[in-house]
């Protein structure tokens, strides 16, 4: 690698250097120890622990390239290598491109000049094409060396940074370096002799974790495998578990959850991640979830500054946030105040109080934000009237705030808008009214003592918005969640529910958006309409909007609409009951908004077949209950209790388990403080019957304290009518809980358990989810291993280790493929064996570590052909079980089992004529040779059987599954009966040939070589002679062709051991057509009789071979086969 020019002095170098080659301008240079004997004692020790701790690769690689000029004492360092043949490329390109032109020069000054320069020139051509894009890249360009150097990976494996720190062995702590790159996290150490080098895949990890104890005052733990490691002595440690997090969670979701990972184009290619990228999309992600904006919002800039609180006269300190269409404001506690300012309202930008360096914002809504001691305040104004410039483009001229309008004016004037923007009249399929105005409308003048309260909570509201605004660019405060928690009024739920989860940015974005995806949706059928229409009767069936059409009808057109826009969630259980009380609130465009926003950003991989964000967070729930709750989880053997019954309350937001009418209370502050407040509610729960739940025995009794704690909820100053509230409904006979209103409930969750931070959940969130998917990870492996077992002999500690190495390969080619056709075919909704596959690359690189059969010359003709015997449905890809069943065969399987494998791969459909295009590389094939021979189709006696098969295949229908089809295939393979060797095709001449072939390839090498050898001459021999035999037999007067010519290829075989490639292949050709003349073939059966007579075959094919040594060896060379790959 050249280096940037630097000078170095020799005086004190010549301990720690050997030379190598020398001449009047350039030195060769080798690091003392390296390559020596015994290290080169002590002296190379010192000299190697220098290497790992000293932060310069130009002083640690092994060899290294100085220019000197003539009676000069400094020397410059303008290369260095990692091995001989990379300093001696170096050298070779100097010798005959530069050492010819320094003659010309006359004095030593212009030598120097020109070599710099020239070495410079070369870095910047090499750059040029680099994806190193660092803040120092010089010193990227180093430690990249360094990384490559110690671990050997592929090199499309994409460093992303790397620090210094210590691994702790036990109490003893390492110094070293720590590598974070796509796919790995690696650590590098080399002290006095001691050689320490880790590398831990990222996919592999479950727990990873900030820590702290009596020795180890700040540390990161990473958990993998069941092994912890502990890192230390960190100077940035936030810093780095923010990328260590942020990798984590790219190769889960990429190696794991496809569905979420697919729409995230950001990170799609890996050779694209850099530590500035990773560290800019961790902000941005944690901006826009906390001010609720959409994904697409990216941090810009952060200025920290004092906002003016005109209610509280008052600066409060805080950081002005702005993305592409936002200027956010939150104080420094995070609770004192925030503001959302979208630029679409801003109406004017202005310096104020230059002597403050203020900047004021005023927006539609009349109200103006100032902001004081701002820095570069005057650029960011300018900034920002571009940005409103640009905001003020036709799709955003209508005033989206709900608070621009009264509540008689706003339908009106709603609809006039959209009529602007060109868009059909849909009323008569898209209600533009809540649910529960059309079924509840409030009478005015018979006031009850419940709607005087209710009227008192509007009158509450109201004082608050003309204090602090009222829309989206309102002032949130303290005061706000308080009149949050004490429930919002029927009148302004919808509108605050839209406000409050940001729904009405995505709304205004995109005007006409839903009325499109209804037109379209409408009529379409799939299976998530099928599950739709099933369950519109189930979602509120007591109460009377669902009791009828008009319910009925806008929620399925919300649930199709989803459906149709995201069909990778499709639709779930549990959107049916969400989506119908936010009907009973919002209109119905409003009610998919808010959907969208739940689904896609509040509940995070909730709705998806695998429920992960349901699950990660019912993990963090556990956390909390351990923190909060000791005395419960002591009690409680099993944790797993509370992940069953709080289940329903995660996905449902406890509308499922609370009466409606005090459901919904929960959800309003679940739109305000996120899944924070289900947590700290389900805390309250569990904290309210913590005696009961103490004192009982098992599981349904604790379920059944849970139900009726429930059921004594209410909500007494619902306005609700009677005959709608769930609560009122249930018997009041002698329940022995007394009555919990829930805002008493609600407000005593924000005392007890408000301390609660948003950033701490988050945190839980992504700690947890590394553990949640490879619990189900755990999960998958055992069922697989349990449906495996009953085929194979293996051991079960050895099948474990043989999955574990498959699944090792499925990820690897996926690590440094965009578009690896393997990841595209994970699909972790597929039955437990079909989740993880192989192409026939993959299997061949599995094949020659783990194959007994791997020494044999063909052994890439014979992987594939193995592979072709396995691919049953000709999708080019195997499974675990076809793969352990085959090396279960190879292994443990009997002289007649292992026999009859040989015979199926040298007939069709396994066998295929095999030839390299590149004849130097003999037997080898390439990668994409490989690929070609795997795709080719074989007539056999059975393709047509197959095809008429897989035409009547449940499956291949456009309509719906067959199920009694998919039956009744399933109960004809439990009662396949074994095969019979009567039952295999013949082997033509041209396969026979191959045949002896590959048996000549197995023994080479063998003990009892010779013996063998003569004995396959004998058999291939006798063989051909009966065959013959019979064919005079069946037809006398037909001229038959003497067998020399056929035993020609055994006879020299056994002579010579082995024949060149091109020999073989023009032998094939002689006896396919003796074959196509004569119609020569052989029977299993007849093989196997001929080879039973020579109990040299008998003893080879019988001969024990242990896998656990071959799969020790597999993993140590797994990686580096997939490097030479």
């Amino acid at each position: 690698m050249w280096l940037k020019p630097e000078e170095v002095l020799l005086k004190n170098a010549l301990k720690l250097w050997v030379l190598e080659r020398s001449n009047q301008y350039f030195v060769l240079q080798r690091r003392r120890g390296y390559g020596e004997e015994g290290g080169g004692g002590l002296a190379g020790l010192l000299v190697g622990t220098l290497d790992a701790v000293l932060d310069s690769t130009s002083k640690v690689a092994p060899f290294r390239i100085l220019h000197q000029t003539p009676d000069s004492q400094v020397y410059w360092s303008i290369a260095c290598g990692t091995s001989r043949e990379e300093i001696t490329e170096h050298w070779d390109w100097l010798e005959h491109n530069v050492m010819k032109t320094l003659s010309v020069f006359d004095s030593n000054e212009d030598i120097t000049s020109f070599v710099q320069g020239k070495i410079r020139g070369l870095i910047a051509e090499e750059g040029k094409g680099s994806f190193v894009k660092e803040e120092d890249p010089e010193k990227f360009r180093e430690g990249l060396m360094k990384f490559e150097k110690c671990f050997g990976l592929p090199e499309q494996e994409k460093l992303v940074t790397y620090y210094s720190c210590s691994y702790w062995r036990g109490r003893v702590p390492c110094q070293g370096w720590l590598y974070l790159s796509t796919n790995f996290l690696s650590f590098y150490s080399f002290l006095l002799g001691a050689e320490i080098k880790l590398i831990i895949s990222w996919d592999e990890i479950s727990k990873l974790e900030k820590t702290s104890n009596v020795i180890l005052t700040e540390s990161i733990h990473v958990c993998s495998r069941g092994e912890d490691h502990y890192f230390s002595m960190f100077l940035h440690i936030n810093e780095t578990f923010l990328l260590m997090e942020q990798l984590a969670s790219y190769a889960v979701r990429r190696l794991f959850d496809k569905e979420t990972f697919e729409n995230d184009l950001v990170l799609h290619d890996p050779l694209q991640i850099t530590k500035r990228g990773l560290e800019s999309r961790a902000h941005s992600e944690q901006f826009s979830a906390f001010f609720r904006l959409p994904k697409e919002e990216t941090l810009k800039e952060v200025h920290e500054c004092f906002l003016w609180i005109p209610f509280s006269h008052f600066n409060a300190h805080g950081k002005m946030c702005i993305s592409e269409n936002y200027i956010c404001f939150a104080s420094q506690d995070g609770s004192l105040c925030s503001v959302i300012i979208p630029l679409r309202e801003v109406v004017g930008v202005d310096k104020a109080d230059p002597a403050n360096r203020g900047v004021s914002i005023s927006t539609k809504g009349k109200t103006a934000f100032r902001f004081t001691e701002v820095r570069d305040f005057e650029q960011l104004v300018a900034k920002l009237r571009i940005k409103c410039g640009a905001a003020s483009s036709p799709q955003h001229i209508i005033n989206t705030e709900v608070a621009a309008f009264s509540d008689s004016d706003t339908p009106k004037d709603f609809d006039e808008g959209h009529s602007k923007m060109g868009q059909r009249d849909n009323s008569k399929t898209v209600s533009t009214e809540a649910l529960m105005t059309v079924y509840h409308p409030q009478d005015a003048e018979n006031l009850d003592s419940k709607m005087l309260k209710e009227k008192m909570k509007e009158q509450s509201w109201n004082i608050l918005f003309v204090e602090r605004g009222h829309g989206v660019s309102m002032f949130r405060t303290k005061k706000t969640r308080d009149l949050v928690v004490r429930g919002i009024p029927e009148t302004l739920r919808g509108e605050l529910w839209l406000l409050f989860s940001g729904a009405v940015n995505d709304m205004a974005s995109n005007p006409g958006y839903y009325t499109e995806l209804v037109e379209k949706s409408l009529g379409t059928c799939t299976l998530a309409t099928d599950e739709i229409e099933r369950d519109l009767r189930r979602s509120l069936p007591e109460h009377p909007a669902f009791q009828s059409d008009t319910g009925i009808s806008a929620l399925r057109r919300v649930l199709t609409a989803y459906a149709y826009r995201n069909p990778q969630i499709g639709y779930c259980q549990a959107m049916n009951i969400l989506t119908s009380v936010l009907l009973l609130y919002a209109k119905e465009e409003e009610a998919f908004w808010l959907l969208v926003v739940v689904c896609e950003r509040m509940l995070p991989d909730y709705f998806n077949r695998r429920i992960i964000g349901a699950l990660v967070d019912q993990a963090v729930f556990e956390e909390l209950i351990r923190v909060h709750l000791p005395q419960l989880t002591d009690h409680m053997s099993d944790m797993t209790f509370f992940s069953s019954v709080s289940l329903s309350w995660f996905l449902t937001l406890f509308i499922s388990v609370l009466p409606i009418e005090s459901a919904v209370n929960v959800v309003d502050c679940f739109f305000y403080d996120g899944i924070k407040a289900i947590l700290q509610l389900g805390l309250t729960v569990l904290d309210y019957n913590i005696e009961k739940l103490l004192t009982c025995k098992d599981d349904a009794e604790a379920v059944t304290v849970l139900n009726r704690f429930f059921d004594s909820v209410t909500n007494k100053d619902s306005p609700l009518p009677p005959t709608v509230q769930q609560g009122s409904n249930l018997s009041n006979t002698k329940s022995d809980h007394p009555k919990v209103d829930i805002t008493d409930l609600i407000r005593e969750s924000n005392e007890r358990y408000g301390d609660i931070r948003y950033e701490d959940v988050e945190s839980m969130r992504c700690r947890n989810r590394l553990y949640v998917i490879q619990t189900l990870e755990a999960t998958t492996k055992q069922n697989v291993l349990r449906v495996v077992s009953q085929d194979v002999k293996f051991s079960p500690n050895d099948l474990e280790e043989l999955y574990e190495l498959f699944k090792k390969e499925h990820f690897l080619s996926c690590y440094w493929n965009v578009n690896s056709p393997v990841l595209r075919h994970h699909d972790a909704s597929l039955p437990y064996l079909d989740q993880y596959r192989i192409d026939c690359q993959q299997f061949r690189v599995l094949c020659n570590l783990l194959s007994p059969w791997s020494h044999c010359a063909n052994r890439d003709s014979l992987a594939l052909w193995t592979f072709r015997l396995m691919d049953e449905n000709s999708d080019c890809l195997i499974n675990f079980k076809q793969f352990a069943c085959v090396l279960d065969i190879m292994y443990n399987g009997s002289f007649t089992e292992k026999l009859k494998l040989l015979f199926k791969l040298h007939i069709p459909p396994a066998f295929t004529e095999v030839e390299s295009l590149s004849p130097s590389k003999g037997d080898d094939l390439s990668k994409e040779e490989l690929i070609h021979f795997s795709q080719l189709s074989v007539a056999s006696a059975a393709d047509s059987l197959e095809s008429d098969a897989l035409k009547s295949s449940p499956g291949k229908g456009k309509g719906k599954v067959d199920i009694q089809a998919y039956l009744k295939q399933w109960q004809d393979e439990l009662i396949k009966k074994e095969e019979n060797i009567k039952d295999l095709p013949r082997m033509n001449q041209s396969q026979f040939i191959q045949f002896s072939k590959t048996l000549y390839n197995l023994f080479h090498g063998d003990p009892e070589e010779e013996l063998l050898y003569r004995a396959i001459a004998v058999v291939t021999s006798l063989l051909l002679k009966m065959e013959e035999v019979g064919r005079r037999l069946q037809s006398p007067m037909s001229p038959v062709k003497s067998p020399a010519a056929v035993m020609e290829l055994p006879a020299e075989v056994s002579n010579k051991g082995q024949k060149e490639s091109s020999s073989e292949q023009a032998e094939g050709s002689r006896a396919q057509t003796s074959s196509e003349d004569h119609g020569w073939s052989f029977a299993f059966e007849q093989i196997l009789a001929s080879l039973l007579n020579e109990p040299a075959f008998v003893r080879f094919f019988e001969k024990p071979h242990k896998i656990k040594a071959k799969i020790e060896s597999a993993k140590m060379l797994q990686l580096k086969a997939r490097s030479r790959v």
